[in-house]
């Protein structure tokens, strides 16, 4: 994966979301590659239980209860990321959520502000957070998840969401450009319909969850192992003339 031989031991990454899905998966393959990882979540029992699969595993890890939504929060875990491994290499913020499915015009202020709150203020706190660090040491890489949907714009079921995730997209290209002269690179990752609890803490119907697979060449969800694999591959060496873009990961569907 990456070109340097062990390139990621003793680097470490903070990822949010990292009690269960994608942000779990990622976790455990960056401590496949001797990684130190801190797990923060909102349910902090969940990312203790990600920390144990680390630990097993040989690594070292660190779990933090983290509400994404908290400026303060962030903040402290990315000190507690620093006090536990002297720096920060990596960021991926893979905490998010469409919260639950509606259509646009029952979309109320109290959905439009949480889904806000958690995919597009949950980023911008985490990369405000981490910069500073990564900027003294003059590199760095940041992952941001967005989604498929902002190229559909969610009809019918998650506008609020797209919108969201729409937001993550242009703010991962603003930052990227910045600090891209400072040794930052800073991408986002658009994946379709992945197998994991999002779709059923969205209350996502079996119709639904057809018409995604359906839509899909391949015929079925990707897995979380594989975004896993593509943050390592995006936070490497092997290609550090990549930064600003969006990698679509979606079995070939999710464009009409």
């Amino acid at each position: 994966m990456p070109k340097t031989p062990d390139y990621f031991q003793n680097k470490t990454i903070v990822i949010t979301g990292a009690g269960s899905g994608i942000g779990r998966a990622t976790a455990l393959v960056f401590a496949r590659e001797g990684a130190n990882v801190l797990c923060a979540d909102i349910n902090g029992d969940a990312a203790q239980e990600t920390v144990t699969q680390v630990n097993d595993s040989g690594a070292q890890a660190l779990a933090t209860s983290t509400d994404v939504r908290n400026r303060t929060a962030v903040e402290e875990m990315v000190d507690a990321a620093k006090s536990a491994y002297g720096g920060i290499d990596f960021l991926f913020n893979s905490a998010g959520s469409a919260v639950r499915r509606s259509t646009f015009m029952e979309i109320d202020d109290d959905l439009w502000k949480e889904t806000y709150d958690i995919n597009v203020n949950g980023v911008f706190y985490g990369m405000q957070a981490a910069l500073p660090y990564m900027l003294e040491t003059g590199k760095g890489v940041i992952v941001n998840m967005a989604s498929m949907s902002h190229k559909r714009g969610g009809p019918g079921t998650s506008i609020h969401y797209a919108s969201a995730k729409g937001a993550v997209f242009t703010m991962t290209l603003g930052v990227a450009r910045e600090f891209a002269s400072q040794g930052i690179r800073c991408m986002s990752i658009s994946p379709g319909p992945v197998e994991t609890a999002f779709q059923r803490s969205a209350a996502t119907s079996e119709a639904l969850m057809e018409q995604f697979r359906n839509d899909v060449p391949m015929k079925r969800f990707g897995q979380p192992e594989e975004i896993a694999e593509l943050v390592l591959f995006m936070c490497s060496d092997a290609c550090e003339f990549m930064t600003a873009d969006t990698v679509y990961v979606n079995g070939g569907g999710g464009w009409r």
